[in-house]
């Protein structure tokens, strides 16, 4: 995935880390067009404004992550679909694990991106939705300043506490679907609990890496 494809996931959704946050109360009453548009002209304009971000400080991102982005997030969602029939195999506590490490991994995944941005704009397309849906699909596109515009689509559920993101599609590919197929392989060979260890291993190895600031 392009640099600056892995940037703009991170600013609009994946920031993963393993505490919850509720979502701020306005959300629940909030569009989810609207929502998506605020929650990346937030992330885009304070990593624009704050020079530690930029430089690849960690702390700074992973407080931007923790505040602007994982109230709006559904990572158990996310994670159970990605799981697919193994979810519902799973106990409540496997359930539990499995959920923390796998937006963990996408924290350290994505997190390096982040100091990338520069001066990138999104462009929303109208939304296509019934006032009854509890599911729906906000399309944009990421304008760069050299390229082609990067595809980026959000998937969004109506939940207690309004709409939370729980999939994306960058440049064509969903993430929900492209972990699917390593899980399940990984479920086979060793268990939940296998999958559940290979990604700790993970991100222990990725918590060690420093973040590298853009050249």
């Amino acid at each position: 995935m392009k640099p600056i494809a892995q940037l703009i996931a991170t600013a609009a959704t994946f920031a993963f880390a393993t505490s919850v946050i509720a979502a701020p109360a306005p959300a629940a009453n909030e569009a989810p067009d609207v929502l998506v548009k605020r929650i990346s002209a937030d992330v885009i304009e304070t990593v624009k404004s704050d020079k530690d971000i930029q430089a690849g400080n960690r702390n700074k991102i992973m407080e931007l992550v923790n505040s602007k982005i994982l109230p709006y997030v559904d990572a158990e969602k996310m994670t159970a679909q990605a799981a697919g029939r193994f979810w519902r195999q799973a106990t409540p506590e496997q359930q539990k694990r499995l959920s923390e490490e796998f937006r963990t991994l996408l924290v350290y995944t994505y997190s390096g991106a982040l100091s990338q941005i520069k001066n990138e704009t999104i462009e929303f397309k109208p939304m296509r939705n019934d006032a009854a849906d509890t599911e729906v699909e906000v399309r944009s596109q990421v304008n760069v300043t050299r390229g082609e515009p990067i595809t980026l689509n959000y998937r969004l559920a109506k939940g207690p506490q309004g709409w939370k993101i729980y999939d994306i599609n960058v440049l064509g590919a969903w993430l929900v679907e492209t972990y699917k197929g390593t899980f399940a392989a990984e479920i086979n060979k060793s268990g939940i609990d296998g999958l559940i260890n290979k990604l700790a291993e993970r991100n222990k190895q990725l918590a060690s890496k420093p973040l590298k600031a853009p050249k």
